[in-house]
């Protein structure tokens, strides 16, 4: 096997690879690669396909395929395999590259932007080659070698395979390594399917419980009670102080700090016309109130002008039980409805509209109940979440560390 000494090779690790490893490139490890097919997708076709939206996570996914029509043609022959690996070679430059790998014979077949690598495996096994071609040095090798249109970007495979490099140690340390990071991924499984199952848990509470609320689809049940929104919330128009805390407000975590946010601040020095929100207030993004971007606050400070603050009177509504119902599907359909605009890039749900939709109430009681169960089950999940990304940045961390021979399985460290 020849090692690679090329200068794009080496100019991709921080440093040296162990003695006893070889530096080789992709195209030495594979007995083959392929293109899919380029056919039409057919609601009614007769055999799935795999997209580029079913490589997620370093694995081909079999849920939600599309489908191309057979026609009598014989395509057992480009059926995805146990190992096989999937190249995206055209996407976005961001997306562009990604790689998984199938875990079980198929009777699928696979489009015509992806690429198949058949792995020789003589000489490499097939996991660990998939697990490096997701680190984070395979992966900017991979954009390196892509080419770039306006919007799209292009991965030769013939290039990739030539020089693209993999730091290759022995077969049965492959396989120790691909063991150790199968572990991670199968614990990452885990919580998913428990978060999935979490998320569908909520789901069902949430059409039990707001469902009724719906004035146009249900009847009022016994001891339930018919509201404007302007029975129930004011608006509050106040503008915060200069030394007062800047806040967002987002799908997931609803009002929090804006350094939380992760995305660059390019709001304007002068706050003055930034609204006040304060504990107990719900805040929602006006432009996007028809997808549910709203949120409860516990925090006192300023948004941005684009939010709308709404104050519950507590007499009535139990300000928890209001952010959940809010992000209920039945509620945020009613958003939809009374947003205003022409396309959903101009929808706007100011106070004058949000306050005319009528929803039936039940006992506060009842409401304070409801709510609670919402609270604990949005809680598991906001957990669940938190300990995926976590696994995800440690599984990443790791992988970098072992496959490029910095820890090493038998428990030797290196510098580096």
């Amino acid at each position: 096997m020849r090692e690679v000494q090329t200068k794009f090779a080496r100019s991709l690790f921080a440093s040296d690879i162990p003695s006893d490893w070889q530096l080789v490139t992709v195209g030495e490890l594979l007995q083959g690669s392929e293109y899919g097919l380029n056919e039409p997708g057919d609601i009614e076709g007769d055999i799935p396909i795999v997209g580029m939206k079913n490589i997620e996570g370093g694995f081909v996914r079999f849920d939600d395929l599309g489908n191309v029509n057979r026609n009598g043609r014989d395509w057992s022959k480009l059926y995805l395999k146990a190992g096989d690996i999937l190249l995206n070679r055209t996407n976005s430059p961001d997306l562009v590259g990604k790689v998984g790998i199938v875990r079980e014979d198929t009777e699928t077949v696979f489009a015509s932007y992806l690429v198949r690598l058949i792995a020789d495996r003589e000489c490499v096994n097939p996991e660990f080659l998939n697990y490096w071609l997701n680190t984070s040095i395979a992966q900017k090798a991979l954009k390196r070698l892509s080419t770039r249109a306006i919007s799209q970007a292009n991965i030769n495979p013939t290039e990739f395979r030539k020089y693209c490099p993999v730091p290759l140690p022995n077969l049965p340390e492959q396989g120790r390594l691909a063991e150790v990071l199968r572990a991670w991924d199968d614990a990452l499984q885990n919580a998913s399917d428990l978060l999935s199952l979490k998320e569908r848990r909520q789901s069902a509470f949430s059409r039990q419980y707001f469902l009724p609320c719906h004035v146009g689809g249900m009847p009022g049940l016994s001891g339930w009670s018919m509201f404007a929104l302007e029975d129930l919330f004011a608006e509050r128009t106040e503008n915060g102080q200069s030394e007062d805390r800047l806040l967002s407000i987002t799908m997931a975590d609803g009002v929090i700090d804006r350094d939380k946010v992760g995305r660059k601040d390019t709001s304007t020095e002068d706050k003055s016309k930034y609204k006040l929100i304060l504990p107990g207030d719900i805040g929602y993004n006006t432009m996007r109130m028809w997808q549910g971007v709203s949120g409860l606050s516990a925090l006192r400070g300023i948004v941005s002008p684009a939010y709308t603050i709404v104050t519950p009177r507590t007499s009535l509504i139990d300000p928890a039980y209001a952010a959940h119902l809010f992000k209920s599907r039945r509620m945020i359909f009613d958003f939809e409805r009374y947003s205003q605009g022409l396309t959903s890039d101009t929808w706007n749900l100011k106070y004058p509209a949000f306050s005319k939709i009528k929803i039936w109430l039940p006992p506060m009681e009842t409401q304070k109940k409801h709510a609670s169960v919402m609270e604990m089950a949005t809680r598991e999940i906001r957990l669940l979440r938190k300990q995926i990304e976590q696994y995800s940045v440690q599984k990443r961390g790791l992988m970098q560390k072992l496959l490029t021979g910095v820890w090493r399985v038998n428990g030797e460290v290196r510098d580096g």
